[in-house]
């Protein structure tokens, strides 16, 4: 065939894919709905960044002025909410159970007694491990507090005269923290480029995996020309998911104000390679799924593994050999890794090399596992097709 007849089919077969899109209800939630709305959930959700007014329950065997001035310094920060009182530890214990609150701060009988005699004294701080971002705010509020009180008594025990002094007893070696990246030190500019990204390669296992499934229930033909038919129907879920990768990684994180100091150029030239790998990967993906059904079932068991191997959310050093594995041979590992480091970071396209080249190596192996696959649905289809008609012969003579 011509190369004109190739650019036909192609066409073709793209405009036939892009009307089924748009016809499936299934499809136009998967394409169009889920990308347009779940970034904004994900971003509102996250866009305050840190939790305030914790609530912590306090037990307070000491009764003395100095556990009053930490429960008071404890309350006017930010973080924290002193919400009850209880008389002993399992007291304070059924509020935790119950859901009033996330912490228990608790003063032993000899807290101040011990200060005055010049001995270290203890406050025991408990903490609800199910939220993350709850047991930092209390804990660390509780360790500031306890730093400052520290420093007064250190002062007032030690006989210094002036302020410097002061300083030089409190602070032999002082430093300055200077948070590079993550500026506002927030869990929105840590986790939503990562699932930002992630969004983009499940809704398109989910659009395509959807529509594959359709077409075997319906048993439309297939194609002759694979190359053609693989062609045209990438073409038409690049054109969608160009858009919607843009308006996920590009615009979402500004409409929220989160950190973005990505350049257009290198975003465009690193998200190219990852949306080809993202279309191959996801017809890949629905070849193995064999029932429309399961797709739905598939992206969401397997979205939240997918976010923990790209090394987000736990060190990638970290991660075993067998799971790094696993991790290298999906699209999202290395496009979540760049793209943190680009929009968080301001890396250039020089600086994600090695995540922009496991990119390109994917979308090579999985076009041409893509194509194995379709040239393999294919052969199937054109079996099944030869036993029907061999069988409607039987049936006339």
């Amino acid at each position: 065939m011509s190369l004109k007849t190739h650019i036909k089919n192609i066409t073709d077969i793209w405009w036939q894919e892009t009307v089924a899109i748009f016809k499936d209800s299934g499809a136009v939630l998967f394409c169009i709905v889920l990308p347009l709305a779940y970034p904004i959930l994900y971003s509102w959700i996250y866009n305050n960044e840190v939790v305030r007014e914790v609530p912590v329950v306090v037990v307070d065997d000491s009764h003395t002025a100095l556990s009053r001035e930490f429960i008071q310094k404890m309350e006017a920060s930010p973080d924290v909410s002193i919400a009850f009182y209880a008389n002993n530890i399992h007291e304070a214990q059924n509020h935790i159970g119950h859901g009033d609150a996330y912490g228990i701060l608790y003063f032993p009988r000899n807290f101040a007694t011990a200060v005055g005699r010049h001995e270290q004294s203890h406050v025991s701080v408990y903490c609800d491990m199910s939220y993350m971002l709850t047991y930092k705010a209390i804990f660390q509020t509780a360790q500031n507090v306890s730093t400052l009180m520290g420093a007064k008594i250190q002062v007032a025990q030690s006989g210094v005269y002036t302020n410097r002094e002061a300083q030089i007893a409190t602070k032999p070696l002082d430093f300055a923290e200077v948070p590079i990246f993550n500026t506002t030190g927030g869990y929105g500019n840590f986790v939503l480029p990562g699932v930002l990204v992630l969004i983009i390669q499940q809704a398109l296992l989910l659009s395509v995996g959807l529509l594959s499934g359709t077409q075997r229930e319906k048993h439309y033909p297939m194609v002759k020309n694979i190359i053609d038919a693989y062609f045209g129907k990438g073409l038409a879920f690049c054109l969608i998911f160009a858009v919607m990768l843009a308006y996920c990684t590009l615009v979402v994180p500004r409409m929220f104000g989160f950190v973005m100091m990505v350049h257009f150029i290198d975003w465009l030239i690193f998200m190219t390679p990852y949306l080809i790998a993202c279309v191959a990967f996801a017809v890949v993906g629905s070849e193995m799924i064999p029932f429309r059904e399961a797709v739905m079932l598939t992206a969401v068991c397997t979205s939240v593994p997918f976010l923990f191997l790209s090394g987000i959310s736990w060190p990638q050093s970290g991660i075993p050999g067998f799971w790094q594995g696993i991790a290298n041979c999906l699209p999202s590992t290395f496009a979540i890794r760049g793209f943190i480091r680009m929009s968080s970071m301001g890396a250039r396209i020089g600086d994600v090399i090695v995540e922009f080249r496991g990119l390109a190596i994917l979308a090579i192996i999985y076009c041409l596992a893509a194509l194995g696959v379709m040239y393999r649905r294919f052969l199937i289809h054109k079996k099944y097709e030869g036993i029907a008609e061999n069988n409607g012969n039987d049936d006339k003579a």
